[in-house]
């Protein structure tokens, strides 16, 4: 029997006790906390964005666009942090949608330039009240959410400081 093995008789703090020192327990795991806390929290947008006919991927790029409009693809993909191949058929559904143009920039034919629409714009009245919602359905408070977010951001910039391409077996190479 090994040392996470629970031991027969045990009550059940001895037990949590031995779940919680479990480096592989699913409880224990952040990536699990994460993805679930992720599902759930984009599940409470689904029905507030339905009757804007927006999908949570979409409120993302209206939310970008209507930070600073025109902005370039690439622009737009790097604010977001997605690739061209998972951004594009979510700009072509919101321009088919009447929300945003796109159209070959003037400054550098290369460069496909996203711009909001009058229709796209107006939609930004209607989405003020989304966030209310939300924080509403969660039932925390703004500055709850506000650390959450932060803390969030933290967790964001520490994965993009890790180097890609780095197994856990090989260790980085040395510039020596």
């Amino acid at each position: 029997m090994d040392a996470n093995t629970p031991v027969a008789g045990a009550s059940t703090t001895d037990a949590a006790a031995v779940a919680s020192d479990d480096l592989l327990a699913l409880e224990n795991q952040v990536c699990f906390a994460l993805a679930v806390a992720a599902r759930g929290v984009i599940g409470v947008y689904r029905p507030i964005l339905e009757p804007l006919g927006l999908t949570h991927p979409q409120y993302l790029v209206m939310l970008a666009l209507w930070g600073r409009s025109p902005r370039t693809v690439r622009d737009l993909g790097e604010a977001l942090q997605l690739e061209p191949a998972t951004l594009s058929p979510l700009l072509k559904r919101l321009e088919a949608q009447g929300y945003l143009t796109r159209a070959r920039s003037a400054r550098d034919e290369r460069a496909l330039d996203v711009a909001l629409t009058d229709a796209g714009r107006a939609l930004r009245e209607q989405a003020l009240k989304i966030p209310p919602q939300v924080v509403d359905r969660l039932g925390m408070s703004l500055d709850e959410l506000a650390l959450l977010r932060d803390r969030l951001g933290e967790v964001i910039a520490a994965v993009q400081r890790v180097p890609t391409g780095v197994s856990a077996e090989s260790p980085p190479v040395s510039a020596a």
